[in-house]
Formats: C-alpha cells, sequence, structure tokens
C-alpha cells in the first residue's frame, strides 16, 4: 500500500530579526495522521503552522503539500493559492469576524472557490449555504448559523473555525493552539471534533502546550525548543523525564500545565539536571 506524504518539510530556516525561529526543521506528516507539535512558548510551533500554510515564507528550506511545493528556497509557488485550499488553519484566537453571522463566517471559508467581489459583498448561492449549513450541523452548532459570531462562546467559535474548513474542503487541518482559550469541557469537545475528522481521513496537525492532551489525542509528536526539532516519535516515549530532559527549567510550562502538579515538575527537573552533571 503507497503511503501519500500530505506535508514534508525539509530543512526550514526562519528567522526573525537576526534570531531563528526555526532551525533546519524537517518532517513528514502522512495523509490521515494526526500529529501534535509540543513545545514551551517561542519554541517555533505557530511559525512552523504558518509557513506550512504559507502565512510566512521561510528564508530557506521546503515545503510541500501533497507533492506540490507550497514554498522553496524562498520562494512562494505560482498557484498557491490552489495549493492553499487544500490547508485548512484553526488559530487560537478563533479568526472570526465578529460583526458577521455565524453563516457568513463558515462561507468565508470557500473564498478558493468564489471571486473576492461575490465574497466582499456576501453574495453566496443556495448551494454554498447548504453545504455551509451541513457544516455547522456537522460540528454541532447549526441552531447558531443566523446569530453573529461575537455572541457564542468561545468553544462555539473555534467549531464555527472548523466548519470553515470543512466549507474550504481542506484535506489537512492545521490547528494552532486551538483549546488554549477554553475551558475544560470546551476544550474536550473541539479535540474530540478534530479526532473525528481525522478518523474520516483529513490529516490534522495540532500545537499544543497541555501535555495532558497530547497523550490523551495523539499516536506521535514532535517536540520543539528554539526552533529545533528534538524529539520526534510515539508520544509515549514523550513522557514527563523526557520532557524535562529537553526543556529543563521551561518543563514547567508544560508538565504544570498538563499535570496541575508543581512538586513533580520540580522534581523532574532536578532529576534531569543531575543526571547531566
Amino acid at each position: 500500500m503507497t503511503i501519500t506524504k500530505a506535508v514534508k518539510v525539509e530543512s526550514l530556516n526562519q528567522s526573525f530579526k537576526g534570531k531563528l525561529a526555526l532551525n533546519e526543521v524537517s518532517f513528514v506528516a502522512n495523509e490521515g495522521e494526526m500529529l501534535a507539535l509540543v513545545g514551551a512558548s517561542g519554541s517555533g510551533k505557530s511559525t512552523l503552522l504558518r509557513n506550512i500554510n504559507g502565512l510566512h515564507l521561510a528564508d530557506k528550506g521546503t515545503v510541500n503539500i501533497f507533492g506540490t511545493p507550497l514554498q522553496s528556497q524562498g520562494k512562494y509557488h505560482s498557484r498557491i493559492r490552489r495549493i492553499r485550499s487544500q490547508v485548512g488553519f484553526i488559530f487560537q484566537q478563533f479568526n472570526l469576524v465578529s460583526r458577521l453571522s455565524v453563516l457568513e463566517n463558515v462561507l468565508i471559508g470557500n473564498l478558493a472557490q468564489i471571486s473576492l467581489s461575490r465574497s466582499l459583498f456576501r453574495q453566496f448561492s443556495q448551494s454554498e449555504k447548504t453545504r455551509a449549513l451541513a457544516a455547522l450541523e456537522r460540528v454541532g452548532i447549526l441552531e447558531q448559523a443566523y446569530q453573529r459570531a461575537s455572541t457564542l462562546s468561545g468553544g462555539q467559535q473555534q467549531r464555527v473555525a472548523i466548519a470553515r474548513c470543512l466549507v474550504q474542503g481542506a484535506k489537512i487541518i492545521l490547528a494552532d493552539e486551538p483549546i488554549a482559550s477554553l475551558d475544560p469541557e470546551s476544550a474536550r469537545k473541539v479535540m474530540e471534533l478534530l479526532c473525528q475528522l481525522n478518523d474520516e481521513g483529513i490529516t490534522v496537525i495540532t500545537s499544543l502546550h497541555q501535555v495532558q492532551m497530547v497523550r490523551r489525542y495523539f499516536k506521535r509528536a514532535i517536540a520543539l525548543k528554539d526552533g529545533r526539532v528534538m524529539f520526534d516519535g510515539v508520544t509515549e516515549l514523550l513522557d514527563d523525564q523526557e520532557l524535562a530532559r529537553i526543556y529543563g527549567s521551561a518543563v514547567e510550562e508544560l508538565v504544570i500545565r498538563g499535570h496541575g502538579d508543581f512538586a513533580k515538575a520540580e522534581d523532574l527537573l532536578v532529576k534531569s539536571k543531575t543526571k547531566t552533571h
């Protein structure tokens, strides 16, 4: 059976004001895979996701989407809009237009298939509206379709963002800290929804702080530190000791948020320092 590479990143470097945010990052995500990017703040998770989607242009390196280079050696593909249409992006702060209705926010996800003028004047066909309503039903918020997006809870807004990816027809969903601003119950619902979409064949790459969520929902994880890949493998092997070895004092940001156990994090940190001396 042939394995299709949904995302292939090779030797990606990205710098801001002379500081490397990504340093020779390489990995492959196969079609239908669910992959977690783990790391403390400033590790490069968001920058990597934005490079995969073409929101950032790397200094060097290549990002391939289903075998086509979205960007290569500091240049975008000439048909980047078509390539990006396969990649949906879910932002931590939802990225919805608050004054528009939920339905209109979802319809915006169809920009690759409709003209900019139709989008600006909100001229959507009945078939497009029907498809958007079906997406809202799929994520469980059909009854909110005609409400202003600003009236929804954080968890509901994040589901609107997921519905927008579905209307877009995304084969890959990139989620940048999608549950960081949510309460535990809303976070669980969003993660379960992403798992359902993954079960249906959509490739999902998610950046997360919460270690317990990574261990609960992902079989594979990539740990980043200072823009470098420090771990890429089975999530079970990314235990507390491995996290402490990689992140040192920054492990508190991951382990404490993940377990709520400060004493345990401190103990792991002491042990990691002892092993390195």
